[in-house]
């Protein structure tokens, strides 16, 4: 048993990682593979079972973005591709998870089938320039909202709050938060974020602290009891949690907060209001709560939408 789980880790494609958090500039995710449903089981994706229906009287007066969309008759989305059950890509091409079904919801509230959409997978650090540019017309990839990066572009959201928590193996329960780290093994990628608080606030021991270039190795330490736990933005780690339930879980306990919003062009005003009332639908309708359930929510931890912030 122990060997099918590091198989599993075994099987998400390494990534370098630059000195940030998930939500923030630069910021690498963990790599797909896995086992259970939107990760998926031997690397195949599978959803929600959301259905998205094209609005057949979709408009949005007043936005350059919705015309190039209609004249179009697809919409460019960019994504990520590596982060289970948030935004990845299977062998086959096919792409799953709590994010891409998000943005095939709001694509399908703009008109467009989903089938429709085409992809772009956009690092983290690019994403500003390829809203500015034109080159995509939404972002949707543990973008986090931040006053620094509304001076570039703008948000709808957030639809979902993410912070910092913890990956334990399923029987821990010594581990229930931040403050029961002390004489605890914690991995992080090296210079991120969340390993950088591990160490400022002294939550464990200088010699307890764990760095690895990627995600997927601190959780191959995890599942081999070398380390206690991972830390880095709860959305990753109910990822990796929905691969494994049997083996891993989320303490539920975050310690820091990261608001995700849907990028879109600075001055389309009116395409952010758009997005911002078909987020709000989703989350009355129960659309929200099963894409969220049929993916992020495999790893067992409850989630519920946050409430909008119109700006």
């Amino acid at each position: 048993m122990r060997m099918k789980r590091v198989a599993a880790v075994a099987m998400m494609a390494s990534l370098a990682l630059s000195a940030a958090a998930c939500g923030k500039e630069g910021t690498p995710a963990p790599s797909g593979g896995g086992n259970a449903s939107g990760g998926a089981q031997g690397d195949a994706c599978t959803t929600s079972g959301a259905t998205f229906t094209p609005k057949a009287d979709a408009t949005v007066a007043g936005s350059p973005t919705f015309d190039k969309i209609k004249s179009a008759g697809k919409v460019t989305v960019g994504v990520k591709f590596d982060q289970p059950n948030l935004g990845y890509k299977d062998a086959q091409g096919k792409r799953c998870g709590f994010d891409i079904e998000i943005a095939q919801y709001v694509a399908s509230t703009l008109g467009v089938d989903p089938t429709k959409i085409e992809y772009k997978e956009i690092a983290s650090a690019n994403r500003e320039t390829a809203i500015k540019g034109g080159e995509i017309d939404y972002y949707v990839g543990t973008y986090s909202i931040t006053d620094k990066r509304k001076n570039d572009i703008s948000f709808a959201g957030p639809y979902f709050v993410a912070g910092q928590d913890l990956l334990v193996r399923k029987d821990e329960t010594a581990i229930t938060g931040k403050d029961t780290l002390k004489g605890k093994k914690v991995c992080s990628a090296t210079g991120s974020t969340p390993i950088q608080k591990v160490r400022d606030e002294g939550l464990t021991e200088p010699d307890n602290i764990v760095e690895f270039k990627t995600y997927s190795e601190c959780v191959s330490q995890l599942l081999d009891k070398k380390v206690d736990a991972v830390t880095t933005d709860d959305a990753i780690l109910k990822g990796y949690a929905a691969q494994n339930p049997e083996g891993l879980k989320v303490v539920g306990q975050p310690f820091s907060t990261e608001k995700y919003g849907i990028g879109l062009p600075k001055d389309d005003k009116a395409l952010r209001d758009y997005v911002n009332d078909q987020i709000e639908a989703a989350a009355k309708d129960g659309t929200w709560q099963k894409i969220y359930d049929g993916t992020l929510g495999k790893s067992g931890s409850a989630g519920s939408p946050p409430p909008l912030e119109r700006y």
